[in-house]
Parts: structure tokens; sequence; C-alpha cells
């Protein structure tokens, strides 16, 4: 009976090409709008490590007070050298890390190229573990790597591909600002989008990759400056990088590792006693105002998301919406120009029901043929949104089979869902006074 109704159905939209034509492209164009808006909204507000956003935690601590607090009492997003290194020292979760951002340059071993200038992160050995970071070859480095002070690193895979050809590397030599570095561990594809462990640098999104990470305080000791955001309530006492590191600017992002909710209690006393200890020393004079978020919440309170994507998303939904009301519009009128065979049809012993299903599986079509042309269009609009976006956001949104998928399925079913109303007054249409008119 299906294909009965749906000879029927294409026999119908053959009949009124220009009315169909402009369903299609209603539908086709609010569909593609919606999808890729979509496309872009799904990219930037996905969580980046769901198996442990809920375990990943950042602490903040009040080193500037009252005067160097944001509008809404926050303290400054980053720690300042002293607190990092002391909450480092007292290693209360589970894993834990500060870091900073780099760029060195890499001196490679032929003499004939040029230094490569490269960016990374100066963080500790725990790092790795806590971010699940995938290798490809060998690990990262141990504990007593960092407190020794090791002069190892860890390489992302392009730059192995460089300097390397893609080999297996560890053990050999890097030389980053000229000291030899040997490699212990060589990434494979890390590029997490967004940069969740450095928001405070990188704003939540980054086209850079991750070509080195040193150890923090190998990196410190050789007087690698930081190449992230500073920012200082006061001008620093001392110049240089060991000023900043004597300062209390903010530069250092901190994150931990907390299990259960017992950890987490416990790690906000933690931050309390801390605080209040540096209140007691004499380098506080303001009662504790600390933070401790989980991943989403971080990010959140960040605004990582812009707001310009939501509101697009929101515009193209608008516009979907529209498209779909000119649709039903159109659906109206072509069913009931159609009254007097719908008449003829009930007369002759055709149930609503048959009446109903026909026109339903019309619109379906109709759908079908908008979401082909949605497909046509959201590939066209994903590959077009850096004219509107930054790149480094436009970038993160990209056609696969799910979106597809999704596209055709919102075509069918708002087209199916816009037919409700013409279908169901189609299907009231009585015998009698079509018979009577004709």
């Amino acid at each position: 009976m299906f294909g009965y109704y749906l000879e029927l159905a294409i026999r119908s939209l053959k009949r009124s090409p220009g009315l169909t034509l402009l369903m299609v492209l209603a539908i086709g164009f609010g569909v593609a709008a919606s999808m890729t808006s979509w496309s872009v909204f799904r990219a930037v507000s996905g969580d980046p490590i769901p198996w442990k956003s809920s375990q990943l935690f950042v602490p903040q601590i009040d080193m500037w007070g009252p005067q160097g607090r944001s509008p809404d009492g926050e303290p400054p997003d980053a720690m300042d050298y002293t607190d990092a290194v002391a909450l480092m020292r007292d290693h209360r979760a589970k894993r834990q890390s500060a870091m900073y951002q780099i760029s060195p340059s890499i001196v490679p071993a032929d003499a004939s190229k040029h230094p490569l200038n490269v960016s990374g992160h100066a963080v500790y050995g725990e790092f790795f573990p806590m971010l699940d970071v995938p290798f490809k070859y060998g690990r990262g480095w141990s504990s007593s790597d960092d407190t020794n002070r090791a002069q190892v690193v860890v390489i992302g895979e392009k730059l192995n591909q460089k300097l390397f050809g893609g080999a297996d590397s560890v053990g050999k030599i890097v030389n980053v600002e000229g000291k030899d570095y040997r490699v212990v561990g060589v990434l494979d594809h890390w590029d997490p989008q967004p940069r969740f462990y450095d928001v405070v640098n990188t704003g939540g999104f980054s086209t850079s990759s991750a070509d080195v990470f040193l150890p923090f305080q190998t990196a410190i000791q050789a007087g690698i400056s930081n190449d992230g955001n500073t920012n200082c309530n006061a001008v620093p006492e001392e110049s240089g990088f060991v000023g900043l590191q004597h300062s209390p600017c903010a530069w250092i992002a901190f994150m931990a590792e907390l299990d259960d909710a017992a950890a987490v209690t416990a790690y906000r006393a933690y931050l309390e006693g801390y605080a209040k200890d540096q209140q007691a020393a004499g380098r506080f004079s303001w009662a504790p105002n600390n933070r401790l978020r989980n991943l989403p919440e971080w990010l959140d309170s960040q605004h990582v998301v812009p707001s310009d994507t939501k509101v697009s998303l929101l515009v193209a939904l608008g516009l979907l919406l529209v498209c779909l009301v000119n649709t039903v519009g159109l659906l109206l009128a072509k069913f009931l120009r159609r009254s007097s065979e719908i008449g003829v049809r009930r007369a002759l012993g055709a149930p609503r029901a048959a009446i109903y299903t026909q026109f339903l599986v019309e619109a379906g079509i109709v759908g079908a043929a908008g979401g082909v042309l949605g497909l046509l269009l959201t590939g066209a609009g994903v590959a077009s949104v850096g004219w509107v976006l930054p790149r480094d956001i436009a970038t993160l949104a990209r056609v696969d089979v799910s979106l597809l998928a999704l596209t055709l399925l919102v075509a069918v079913v708002a087209t199916m869902l816009a037919g409700l109303y013409p279908t169901w007054r189609a299907s009231r249409v009585q015998p009698a006074w079509q018979l009577k008119s004709n």
C-alpha cells in the first residue's frame, strides 16, 4: 500500500513543480542554516574529556585581595609562582600539575636547517596520566625527574616527524634553547578542543599544536620564559623572568585530579587552610576567597563557548521555524486545492486514514528532497564559516556521518510535522459538499 501512496505523491508533486520547488528550497535552506550552526556549536561546546572531566578540578587562590578581584568577586584565573609551587609541594591531590606556556627554539642536528620555533608547556610529570595523554612512543617522565630537574622532553608527533622522520625517537637528543634534552616520549595525535588544560592562555581554542613539553622546574632553571598571559596587580619589583617568579603576578595554570566527593571536600579544606596560613604569615590581609571547580564548571565560568555561536544557532533555528511555517502554508494550499479529488475518493469508500497517510507520505517526500538539498548547502556552509567566525573556532566545524544523518532526519521529521495540520484539514473534507459543488 505504501508503494501506491508513494506513486500518488510523486504524481501530485509533478503536477505542481513550482510549488514543490518552493517547499524543497524552504526546507533545504532552513535545515542547512540550522545544521551549519549546530556543527559549530557542537564542536565548541563538547566535553573535551567526557570520561574524566568530573574528576579534574581547577583551584583558584585569591592572592590579590579585594582590590584585584573581578566585579563578581572572582579571584585571578591563574596562580603566581609562589602559590603554584606551594600546592605542588604539599601535593594533596591524586595527581596535579602546575603549567605555563613556552615557545622555545629547537635547533636541528643538521646544521644546514634553520631553528624551529615551537609551542608547548612546562608541566609536571603527572600532567600526562592525569589528562590521559596518548603516547605513540615512550612515556612521560617520573616524579624523580621533576625533583632532580632532569634534562628530558616529550615531543609532539608533528615535531617528531620534522626532526626524526616520524621514527621512534625515544632516547634521542633534542636541542632546546641551546641545551640538550633527552626524548622520553612522543605523543600520538592529541589536540583536545577546547584546549581545556590551558584556558587561561588559549581562551579555550587554539590552532597551534603541542610540540614540546618540558619539566616545570627544569624550564624554570633554564630560564625558558613564559609565553602566555601574565596579569599583574602591581609592577614587579624585579625585572625579567626571575622577577616574574618573585612577583604576585598570575601566569601559571593549575589542574588537580580528585577521585570522589570526599577528596574534593578535603582539597577545599586544604585550600582554605592554606589561605589562612598565608593570612597568618602576613602575606594576605584578607579572608580566604578560594574557588575549586570541576572542568565543566571551569569552562562555563570562563565562557569558553563563544556567545556569537549561541546567537547564530538560535537565529538559524528561528529561520528553520519560519521556513516550516511557510511550508505549512504551501502544503495547506496544495492539499486543499485537491478537495474535489479527496471528495470523490471519500465517496468511493476511501477512509480518512488513507487520505491522511497519502498526504503525509507526500510531505515526507518533500522533506527528503529538502534534506538532500540541505546536505549540499550544509557542506557549503561548514566550509565557509571561516568568513564569519575566528579561524581557531571555524576549523573545528566538520561534516561527518552523524551530521549528514541528522540533517536528513531533521528535514524529513520537520516537514512531516509541518504537514500534520494540512494533512488533517485535507482528511476532514466532506465528500457530500464536494459532490454537490461539482
